[in-house]
């Protein structure tokens, strides 16, 4: 089987709030303001497909958002995301892998959380076959070609393949498709799922 494992709030626990706290502090522009104007829009996206830099999408986003940050700034704010990995999945990818099965990460992320994460969680990297990052893929989640290419170059069907997201419509885009997509809504849902699959 191809386990597809989704990064934030799968492997990793996020939290954009912490993002707006950094920049609020740096900008002194309040955290509501922030929390309201804060959209994941055309910017976002492209940034997500690696179709613009990091330094145009902080300015798109500082921009956006009417904020008077550096790039620096921008950059720690923006990797404040991170909160703590989830160790349980890393154990659950590990013990999978180690019964023949193919383990693999599938992230809409960004060249500037890559110059973080990898280095803050090497268990990531050590746990999976592969890892594919929308910006270096040029495609992005729920787009179905991004599914598409994954199963292509692992060389699994969708019916062999199971995948874990915590985003709605990422798991309704691998649905179409007929791969088995599990919605991760708490740290419980993958050890629940692997459980019930043990009975």
């Amino acid at each position: 089987m191809l386990y597809i494992f989704d990064l934030g709030n799968v492997i990793v626990d996020i939290d954009f709030n912490r993002v707006l706290g950094a920049w609020s502090d740096f900008s002194r522009v309040p955290l509501a303001t922030l929390k309201q104007n804060f959209t994941m829009g055309e910017a976002f996206h492209q940034h997500e497909r690696g179709e613009i830099s990091d330094e145009a999408f902080a300015e798109a986003m500082c921009h956006e958002m009417d904020l008077p940050l550096s790039y620096e700034q921008f950059a720690h704010g923006w990797q404040a995301v991170f909160v703590a990995l989830r160790p349980e999945v890393v154990d659950t990818m590990n013990k999978l892998r180690e019964q023949g099965h193919r383990v693999v990460v599938l992230s809409n992320t960004n060249r500037l959380h890559t110059t973080f994460w990898p280095d803050e969680y090497p268990q990531i990297q050590a746990a999976a076959d592969k890892i594919y990052l929308s910006q270096e893929m040029g495609m992005r989640k729920p787009e179905a070609r991004i599914y598409q290419a994954v199963l292509q170059a692992e060389g699994f069907s969708a019916s062999d393949t199971v995948f874990f997201d915590d985003n709605a419509d990422n798991i309704e885009g691998a649905n179409q498709l007929g791969i088995t997509s599990i919605l991760v809504t708490g740290k419980e849902t993958i050890p629940n799922y692997f459980a019930k699959q043990l009975c």
